[in-house]
């Protein structure tokens, strides 16, 4: 027997609803045993190709210690199921939705005592994703996940009889990377997550990145699916800087992702203000340094970035737009950033894409501009690999994130950190 729940009902019930799995033959209160509820925690990585649950924490530290020679992939299975957050329209995809096992890789405990059930993942393998890409959105949502565990045999106790779990309870996702950026909302109602360094009384004011997401991460109209999360969860372009050697190569930074109410590319100039609103109010209210900040974004975002750059010429004191689109990818139509605002750009800029970009053409938007903005730098890659996996042609993204681009021994975040207004 098994039984499911999902992330909004856990959520709507507070504490959550119990999942209640018992082993055949074992009856709740078989032997005067009382039914042993346990909750567990979906522990989460944002890889470059995207977030997936790597590994499931059940919190037994409270059953008193348990023998890890007990302890094998064996003693659980986990099933897993994700859904859409939203309704599927008649003829419509989502992709990476899926209803299958995870993999138990290992099982160990934890230093509080707790099982972790280390679960098989790999950039590409299907099953432990947390995001699904609506195509007529054109929009990554945060999927309704359903892990199922079911123990298969006791565990063993070092103190009292072996233990049955008869109930597994779902509690949140957790993904520390995704967690340290704190929620906001700014006055004009741009949804933002921030990044704060840590204090230290040897530093006065921070820099502060500015991170615009691609077409994927904005919100999902007229669903009125406006997470503030995904951008952090799709790819690491904002994680990256919050990484203890980017933040120790711009002694630390504030970082900080507004997510579009739509897409960048819909309205440039009407958006430019909202997020120029974000930076000035962080400026105020928190230890930004005025002349080290800095923007980047990819695709998207990577317009976006030309577009701040262009509408405010002193805000910045480095620009790394990455395959961002300049021309209308449509091909028609007059351009998003016009020839002349490019030359007219003074932000020092180094400008990102992959030569196998087959969804926003290299030659007519990253190379064009870098020919017209004055001593910009570019880096061309020939494909997208990282680890040895291949991704897609327009994930160049990874590179940055990654701190690859190099020029002369000088890495990106070395050359954005030595900027300054």
């Amino acid at each position: 027997m098994s039984t499911s729940v999902t992330r909004r009902t856990v959520l709507a019930g507070g504490a959550g609803a119990a999942i209640g799995l018992a082993l055949p033959g074992t009856a709740a209160h078989a032997g005067g045993h009382h039914p042993t509820s346990v909750r567990f925690t979906l522990d989460a990585r944002t890889l470059d190709g995207g977030e997936q649950v790597t590994s499931v924490t059940l919190e037994t530290g409270r059953l008193g210690p348990i023998d890890p020679a007990g302890l094998t992939p064996g003693t659980f299975t986990v099933h897993a199921k994700a859904t859409s957050p939203i309704p599927i329209a008649p003829g419509d995809l989502i992709f990476s939705e899926y209803d299958l096992g995870r993999t138990v890789t290992a099982a160990r405990l934890d230093r509080h005592g707790n099982i972790v059930l280390e679960l098989s993942h790999a950039e590409g393998q299907p099953g432990g994703g947390t995001l699904g890409y609506i195509v007529s959105r054109g929009r990554n949502v945060r999927l309704d996940l359903v892990y199922t565990i079911r123990q298969n045999t006791p565990l063993v106790r070092r103190h009292g009889s072996p233990v049955t779990i008869t109930r597994f309870v779902q509690g949140r996702l957790s993904n520390p990377e995704v967690d340290a950026f704190s929620h906001h909302v700014s006055g004009s109602g741009l949804k933002y997550r921030l990044y704060s360094p840590e204090r230290s009384p040897r530093h006065g004011r921070r820099p502060l990145i500015l991170w615009l997401h691609g077409g994927g991460e904005g919100a999902s109209l007229p669903d009125d699916y406006y997470d503030n999360e995904t951008t952090l969860r799709a790819n690491r372009g904002a994680l990256g800087f919050a990484t203890p050697e980017a933040q120790r190569t711009f002694s630390g930074a504030y970082v900080v992702a507004p997510q579009s109410t739509s897409y960048w590319m819909e309205d440039g100039p009407r958006f430019a203000p909202l997020i120029r609103e974000i930076v000035q109010d962080l400026v105020r209210r928190k230890r930004v340094d005025p002349d080290r900040i800095y923007v980047a974004g990819c695709s998207n975002g990577g317009y976006m970035s030309l577009e701040m750059t262009v509408a405010y010429p002193d805000l910045f004191a480095a620009s790394v737009p990455i395959c961002g689109v300049v021309e209308p990818l449509s091909g028609e139509g007059p351009p998003l950033i016009t020839d002349a605002e490019l030359a007219r750009i003074q932000t020092p800029t180094w400008l990102v894409t992959s030569l196998d970009d087959d969804t926003v053409p290299p030659e007519t938007n990253t190379i064009h501009a870098h020919d017209l903005i004055p001593g910009s730098l570019i880096t061309l890659y020939d494909h997208v690999v990282w680890n040895g996996y291949q991704f897609p042609g327009h994930w160049s993204w990874i590179y940055v994130a990654r701190n690859d681009p190099s020029r002369n021994g000088t890495h990106i975040w070395q050359w954005m950190a030595r900027r300054r207004r």
